[in-house]
């Protein structure tokens, strides 16, 4: 037993969390040449946004919240992936701090294709959320769905392992052509699913 190593307690992101991994964004410049994962590489007409609001559990806006996003191409094709890394500028991957007024967050990407689970059968579009702010002490983990893939969703194998009545929550609403909008809440009524990974 005595050999066996102990698991240190975590941290909360503090409330320089935007400082640490988005310097420029805060105006410390000259550390990095540009955030990393500040851009998807995202272009042209395949490009959406996705905003959002991230809101604590008084309903009020966090405004210290960073969210890194990963994700598939168009095709269903990860960075990751060993066959087909052709993706152009597109890197699946980004870093986005919230406004630090608003709570705001926006996302330049391209929709997701299906992506193909372990056992073969294809997951629904989405995107993956880890989300750290100030007194958040373990990063959560969070998926986005999309309302507009409905069929997709139906089948998806992590969706149907939420209850019904809770999936909402994970699913994006289509605001206008090639925009959608989710909120995330981190507690109380409505609280977005989370995922322990």
């Amino acid at each position: 037993m005595a050999k066996q190593l102990k698991e240190s307690p975590s941290q909360t992101a503090g409330p320089y969390v935007h400082i640490g991994l988005t310097p420029n964004y805060t105006g410390i410049r000259g550390v990095y040449p540009g955030d990393l994962g500040k851009e998807t590489g995202a272009e042209g007409s395949a490009a959406i946004t996705l905003t959002g609001t991230v809101y604590d559990g008084a309903g009020e806006p966090v405004r210290d919240c960073l969210i890194e996003f990963t994700q598939a191409d168009a095709q269903g094709r990860t960075k990751l992936a060993k066959v087909g890394r052709k993706t152009g500028k597109f890197t699946g991957f980004a870093r986005v701090p919230v406004n630090l007024k608003t709570g705001e967050f926006r996302l330049k990407t391209v929709k997701p294709g299906a992506v193909a689970a372990a056992d073969g059968s294809l997951q629904a579009p989405h995107i993956t959320a880890w989300i750290v702010a100030r007194g958040v002490n373990v990063g959560l983990h969070t998926r986005i769905y999309f309302a507009d893939e409905a069929k997709a969703n139906a089948t998806d194998p992590v969706l149907l392992l939420v209850p019904k009545a809770r999936r909402n929550t994970l699913i994006a609403e289509k605001t206008a052509n090639n925009r959608y909008r989710i909120d995330i809440r981190l507690q109380g009524e409505d609280e977005t699913v989370f995922f322990d990974a």
